[in-house]
């Protein structure tokens, strides 16, 4: 199952993503994790892409699917993967298509959590109290203000791709507003109808 889940930050992506992992056995692959192992590992792309952000510059598309391309290549993601921050744009997107159309592979699903911004900085602003008082660390970006400039970069930027989606015909829905385990039951239904 190759799948990918979008939705505003703090929709529950990296919550259901866990979820599916497990329940699929196969990987969640971030961008940020991948980009940083194949600097580590010193790979072709890997070198081209530390160059890149030695330079201070911003990691092009063009690498970030090279990256992409070489992790769905690996053995434990033979039965699927799940992309987490990853397309962020709509020329992503399309760029990502075209790589798997190359692989004779598809996106089996793409699920949106619909979520109302409003409550999520409700529910943002929860996360950070809630971690605080248990003695853990809160996450910087886990601030009314900090949350309103990651949501409008999403409206900027990745919010189109939920449309690219669309109309290509892949984009299922599911409301993010519900408790955990709803959603999870939701994105199971839309599996369902999506692999059959």
């Amino acid at each position: 199952m190759r799948l990918i889940l979008l939705g505003p930050p703090g929709a529950g992506k990296g919550t259901q993503s866990m979820r599916l992992a497990e329940k699929h056995e196969i990987p969640q692959l971030s961008t940020g994790e991948m980009l940083r192992a194949a600097v580590k590992a010193e790979s072709p792309i890997g070198l081209k892409a530390k160059a890149v952000m030695e330079a201070g510059k911003l990691v092009s598309d063009d690498i970030v699917v090279s990256i992409v391309a070489e992790r769905i290549e690996e053995p434990d993601a033979v039965n699927g993967f799940i992309l987490d921050g990853f397309p962020r744009t709509v020329a992503q997107a399309e760029a990502l298509d075209a790589m798997l159309g190359g692989k004779n592979m598809k996106l089996d699903a793409v699920i949106q959590l619909q979520v109302d911004e409003a409550a999520l900085l409700t529910r943002i602003a929860r996360r950070a109290a809630e971690t605080h008082a248990a003695g853990g660390a809160v996450r910087a970006d886990d601030n009314p203000e900090a949350f309103k400039i990651r949501l409008d970069a999403y409206r900027a930027q990745t919010a189109a791709v939920a449309s690219y989606f669309a109309r290509t015909g892949r984009l299922r829905t599911v409301d993010g507003m519900q408790p955990i385990e709803r959603v999870s039951a939701a994105i199971d239904n839309e599996l369902v109808h999506a692999l059959a």
